[in-house]
């Protein structure tokens, strides 16, 4: 390698917490963090969860200076609540909404109506091109019995894809946001070991903050210590990662998190910690040897990993699917009770019509109701039969594209050769020809 040049980059991820006349202290919280952000000089701000375009523009008045380039996306009911500032030009941006999040019918939680999704923005820093990314996927309200599991697992489906093919030629990818997955869990793995991208957090050569990382945290005055069970102290569910490219490697100097409480100020930021990141990019000119390809030892066993773990989600989707089955039977049956009852009070309605001089045996007014409760249970069943089959039309899909991938993935790892001493000559197994499928770095 030659002529290898350095640039720094310093990266925050938060979520606000920014529900209008819900969140506690949202304006004044707003004037923090815009006050925190002028001060700290970040290069890169990725915000998720302002879901009012005033409160953004707000923020853009006050970062005017600091932050002169800046994108809010919209997407939803209420918004997407994602925004990014920058220090660098914004050339280019686009938005993918996911194509499952939640239920509507579960108005509480909200997070249908918040239209999830992933923003990218394309950002030139120096002669690199950053493709940015920043996402919030589906929250997770109960651990031992996550109804919304299958939909964040394709939700994470859809982000890796999303993030391979649209940063093929980017020098840089860099992903921030609320994935709402714990390190281990099956989207979070699915999500690193597609793409490749690392946690800013296990590669950081100096970390301050909370104890494991953690994001939300028992010591927030914000946070409800009974949502956190059965971790006592807290969980990581805020991340930034990155990855470079064959002209570009990254290296996360130093990272760090707010820690609940903030000084001289009687509340923090949000009910999430803010994260911030040091990377430090350094290209080189790739030599003639450098672009010989590099056969890895583990190369095999990362791709039998993957196997396993595209396995794996594609097992909980069809989870999904047989569930979304059944609640679309009982939104059918139903229905078409609803409809019997309607067709028994037209009977009886009947009678006075068909048989002169006879009285009707019920007020009217019992009718009216009845009537108008038929309508609703059908018109209700109507629409829950519309949204299952969105439903199942989009984890059908999501299966599809997981069996193709694993297939894909089983080829290639059919094309690499059985452990063998690196001087060995390789020969391909008795009664196969080689494969053409080369062993990826």
């Amino acid at each position: 390698m030659a002529n290898t040049d350095s640039v720094k980059v310093r990266v925050l991820s938060l979520n606000c917490w920014g529900i209008r006349y819900l969140s506690k202290q949202c304006p004044q919280r707003y004037a923090m963090i815009g006050d925190m952000l002028c001060k700290e000089e970040h290069d890169i701000v990725l915000l998720q969860e302002v879901w009012s375009e005033k409160d953004y523009l707000s923020l853009k008045k006050r970062l005017a200076c600091s932050h002169p380039h800046s994108h809010y996306f919209k997407s939803g009911v209420i918004g997407s609540g994602l925004a990014i500032f920058s220090i660098h030009r914004i050339h280019d941006t686009f938005l993918f909404r996911y194509s499952l999040n939640g239920y509507p019918y579960m108005a509480h939680h909200g997070d249908w109506f918040g239209g999830k999704a992933v923003g990218m923005a394309v950002l030139n820093i120096g002669s690199l091109t950053a493709n940015v990314y920043v996402t919030h996927l589906h929250a997770e309200y109960c651990r031992d019995k996550d109804s919304y599991l299958p939909h964040r697992v394709v939700q994470a489906w859809e982000l890796q894809q999303f993030i391979r093919h649209t940063s093929a030629g980017a020098d840089m990818v860099i992903l921030g946001g609320d994935l709402n997955m714990h390190p281990e869990d099956l989207g979070n793995r699915l999500l690193r070991s597609y793409t490749g991208l690392q946690d800013a957090y296990l590669e950081t050569a100096k970390f301050d903050g909370c104890e494991d990382g953690m994001t939300l945290i028992a010591d927030n005055p914000f946070i409800n210590k009974k949502e956190l069970c059965p971790f006592e102290k807290g969980i990581r569910i805020d991340y930034i990662l990155f990855k470079g490219s064959t002209k570009t490697d990254i290296y996360c100097d130093y990272m760090s998190t707010t820690k609940g409480s903030i000084p001289n100020h009687p509340f923090p930021y949000s009910d999430h910690e803010a994260l911030t990141a040091g990377l430090r990019l350094e290209t080189h000119t790739l030599t003639q040897s450098d672009r010989q390809p590099k056969i890895q030892d583990s190369a095999a066993g990362k791709l039998a990993a993957l196997v396993d773990i595209v396995t794996e989600a594609r097992t909980e989707v069809k989870v999904g699917l047989h569930c979304a089955e059944g609640m679309r039977y009982t939104a059918t049956r139903t229905g078409v009770m609803g409809l019997a009852l309607l067709v028994l009070e037209l009977a009886i309605a009947a009678v006075p019509w068909l048989a002169l001089g006879t009285e009707q045996p019920f007020p009217r007014t019992s009718f009216y109701l009845l009537a108008a409760l038929c309508f609703a249970i059908l018109l209700t069943t109507f629409l829950l039969y519309i949204f299952y089959t969105m439903e199942l039309k989009a984890l059908q899909g999501a299966e599809d594209q997981m069996r193709l991938a694993v297939g894909s993935l089983q080829e290639k790892l059919r094309g690499f050769p059985l452990a063998q001493p690196h001087n060995a000559p390789r020969r391909p197994p008795e009664g196969h020809e080689p494969s053409a499928l080369a062993p990826e770095e």
